[in-house]
């Protein structure tokens, strides 16, 4: 074992031992750097492609007008990975929501009649506007714009 001064104590001898292991830990965890010592550009040194010149627009309709009884609803597939809750509210209308309750991010359940549930704590949502009926959640669904063209939903 090395010889310490007789005034070191445990604490700063595996502080050190510590520091020593987490510092390479912490520094490879930084990322890439470019030669002058600044980060990297997005995506460089990884496989990942960038993202496309218009990430917020989909290839495509989110759902058929058709898949959505009067009344009801559907999670379906948004834009980066994203759910979004489609409500259809009358023939020719179709509400967005962003599915994630605001009281503790749990997804939302399509409606039943006029009330969107949450599972978890059981907060309720108006399904026409998306604001919030009953708690223990404080604020509504953030809304999503959508559109109906040609008997598809698309986003607006």
């Amino acid at each position: 074992m090395p010889d310490f001064p007789s005034t070191t104590t445990r604490r700063q001898v595996f502080g050190g031992v510590t520091a020593g292991l987490v510092l390479p830990c912490v520094l490879a965890a930084c990322g890439q750097s470019s030669p002058g010592g600044s980060p990297a550009p997005s995506g460089a040194g990884s496989s990942t492609p960038p993202p496309s010149a218009n990430p917020s627009t989909p290839s495509g309709p989110l759902a058929a007008l058709a898949d959505l009884p009067v009344g009801g609803g559907k999670l379906v597939d948004g834009v980066g990975g994203r759910k979004v809750l489609l409500v259809r509210t009358s023939d020719t209308e179709v509400k967005g929501y962003d599915p994630t309750c605001p009281h503790a991010g749990a997804t939302v359940q399509p409606p039943t009649g006029s009330t969107i549930k949450c599972p978890l704590h059981g907060s309720t949502f108006d399904a026409a506007s998306g604001s919030v009926t009953g708690g223990p959640a404080k604020t509504g669904l953030k809304t999503v714009a959508v559109k109906v063209e040609k008997d598809q939903v698309l986003l607006a």
